[in-house]
């Protein structure tokens, strides 16, 4: 196996099992309304901080002192599933997603310390600003949109209840393969430094 292949790989919070199953059954109540849509599957879920590309093995380890530096004084933070959305809006999405709510705010500022440490180390920072999300699909065809969404939020009932603990970030491999991309950990996080 040659080590020097690049990695495909981004920063994620992973969902439990009890917030993957609650996803699961909003997508089995919008199937039959929503049309021009690829499901995400339930093992594809994950809350992502930062996409990488293609890494190579040293820039893995530059990539994971930064974070192990911001999160070693984090305390765990309490997210919960939020409104449906879209990109670039939910009248006409190519993305269809849920928001987050409970320490957002935290999550924010963790997310900016790490984008400006990793800018430091030459990792182009995000464009784009910060949209904590669950990514529900994504458009079958490029440059279609996903119909349906009228009437999505009442479809989707009250999520915010719906809480989940965070205590760890994950730098995840991305293989993408003819069934759909598959994601290995690389390197777990603890916050607190456990």
């Amino acid at each position: 196996m040659n080590d020097r292949k690049p990695i495909r790989t981004f920063l994620a919070i992973e969902l439990p099992p009890g917030i993957k199953y609650l996803i699961e059954g909003i997508k089995e109540k919008l199937m039959p309304e929503l049309k021009g849509i690829r499901w995400i599957k339930p093992e594809g879920m994950h809350l992502t901080l930062k996409f990488f590309g293609d890494v190579s093995q040293d820039d893995v380890a530059r990539i994971s002192e930064v974070i192990e530096k911001n999160v070693r004084d984090i305390a765990p933070m309490r997210l919960n599933v939020g409104l449906p959305g879209g990109f670039p809006s939910l009248k006409k999405p190519r993305v269809l997603w849920l928001g987050t709510g409970g320490d957002v705010q935290r999550l924010t500022v963790l997310h900016a310390k790490i984008e400006e440490d990793l800018k430091g180390c030459g990792f182009p920072e995000e464009k784009r600003p910060f949209k904590p999300h669950l990514t529900l699909g994504r458009t079958l065809s490029r440059g279609g949109i996903i119909s349906g969404t009228e009437n999505i939020i009442a479809k989707t009932g009250e999520l915010g209840r719906h809480r989940f603990d965070v205590r760890e970030l994950i730098l995840f491999k991305s293989e993408l393969k003819p069934g759909g991309a598959v994601y290995t950990k690389l390197v777990t996080f603890p916050f607190g430094g456990r």
